[in-house]
């Protein structure tokens, strides 16, 4: 680090996002992306829009936003986009979290990175045993609350009743639920929106929407809290969204249809991979999410990361204590699956071999 920065950024450990090589053509099951390209509608989106690229984009994403509105039925008070959901949680940090906030000890990683780089205090609360949240940790706390639901990166998916309560029992205090594994089989929060001021939904066009290259998001909460929002985004970056993101966000409400058909096909293969990965012997969460969380007993995670790594198939590995012995797959296409499930395979048999 230079001289320069700022003393209080010293000790700030920033995200690591997960690996992009441009070395070697990998397997890519380490992003959470969608194995599916978006349809040629975006395309045309875009070269409709192209000629328009010399112009700053609508900073109101008025067009865009009201498609959302329609898709999830609330108001275009109620929504804001945002260049993916790091922006509006960010957004979400400075505006509602000075006095602090609550969230799981494993969980998505963006959250104390937040807090830390805003000066915000935070308590991170442990996962049960079995990596589970439990409901009762954050009834009544008076505290800013932050929740991926299903959370990351165990995939674990809190029901809409238990969401209800934590939402309910902190009236005077924020609480978000990050939704971006949502569209794989969880229950989404926004209908909340319309019962609870304090609370803020996020969902991503990154994850089953196929659009992570694009990035683009949006939240839906009550009219007072998107003026807040809206608050934050004008002092910082009124142009957030980009004129060719936001008609490719269009296009991709208008494609609700395929959206569903790749949308099955992923749940289908996260059930296909799960039977296969359990008969070798992988023990795994209930996971809701693209992506399945799962460790084995005859192999370390970090080994069974750097095997498959080196045969061409990148999956995540976190060296946190409690989850050092998961590896994070995300769910490709039946064929990257299958790879997966053959160098698994070898890999197995390899370890048993000098054991």
């Amino acid at each position: 680090m230079s001289r320069f920065l700022a003393k209080r950024f010293n000790m700030l450990e920033a995200y690591t996002p997960g690996e992009q090589p441009s070395n070697k053509k990998y397997i890519k099951l380490n992003t959470n992306e969608s194995p599916y390209p978006p349809p040629e509608t975006f395309s045309d989106a875009i070269v409709n829009e192209f000629q328009k690229v010399n112009l700053y984009p609508n900073p109101d994403g008025n067009e865009l936003i009201k498609k959302i509105a329609q898709l999830y039925k609330v108001k275009q008070e109620n929504v804001i986009i945002g260049n993916g959901s790091d922006e509006l949680l960010a957004f979400a940090f400075l505006a509602f979290f000075e006095d602090g906030v609550i969230f799981p000890d494993i969980t998505y990683g963006f959250y104390p990175v937040y807090a830390k780089l805003y000066d915000i205090p935070y308590t991170e609360v442990p996962l049960l045993d079995d990596l589970t949240i439990n409901v009762n940790d954050y009834l009544s706390v008076n505290k800013n609350i932050v929740l991926a639901n299903p959370n990351a990166p165990t995939g674990i998916a809190l029901k809409l009743p238990e969401i209800e309560s934590i939402i309910k029992s902190n009236p005077g205090h924020i609480v978000i639920i990050d939704e971006a594994y949502v569209d794989f089989g969880a229950d989404s929060a926004i209908p909340l929106t319309k019962k609870y001021e304090n609370l803020i939904v996020m969902h991503t066009f990154s994850k089953s929407r196929s659009m992570a290259g694009a990035r683009l998001a949006f939240a839906v909460a009550s009219a007072s809290v998107m003026e807040d929002m809206n608050k934050m985004k004008y002092s910082f970056n009124p142009y957030n969204v980009n004129r060719l993101t936001q008609v490719m966000g269009e296009a991709a409400i208008e494609s609700e249809g395929i959206f569903i058909r790749n949308r099955e096909n992923i749940i289908s293969t996260r059930d296909y991979t799960k039977t296969r990965l359990k008969k070798l012997g992988f023990l795994m969460t209930d996971s809701m999410a693209n992506f399945l969380f799962c460790k084995h007993p005859d192999i370390g995670g970090g080994e069974l990361y750097q095997r498959l790594k080196k045969s061409g198939i990148l999956v995540r590995h976190w060296s946190k204590q409690r989850i050092m012995d998961y590896v994070r797959i995300t769910i490709g296409s039946e064929e990257q699956m299958d790879a997966l499930i053959k160098a698994v395979e070898k890999i197995l048999i390899e370890v048993r071999s000098n054991q």
